[in-house]
């Protein structure tokens, strides 16, 4: 087996890119590429889990959003997405922002 990243050790996360293979979960004969957008809180077996978010196609655009259920260990991350603080940063004006004239 070929892997593309590191395998999950732990419960993926939000925005987390996954190769999802048999050694997730027999279902997935075909391995998918999946965008995380939550963990569901559902209730399971130890060692499962259950993922919404987008299954993506070879260019990387969802075509399917969908829950799945699987198993972290056998997971792939194939990109990880570190959440940005912008709390106490400066607000960045784009350039269809209008500067404020009428201020009293």
């Amino acid at each position: 087996m070929t892997t593309h990243g590191p395998v999950a050790s732990h419960t993926p996360r939000s925005g987390d890119l996954l190769h999802v293979n048999r050694s997730a979960s027999v279902q997935f004969i075909n391995p998918i590429a999946f965008r995380v957008i939550r963990v569901l809180d559902w209730p399971t077996y130890d060692g499962w889990v259950w993922l919404e978010g987008y299954q993506l196609n070879a260019r990387g655009d969802a075509v399917t959003r969908r829950s799945i259920f699987v198993q972290p260990a056998g997971l792939v991350i194939e990109a990880r997405t570190t959440p940005r603080s912008t709390v106490g940063q400066p607000r960045r004006s784009g350039s269809n922002t209008k500067a404020r004239t009428d201020v009293a």
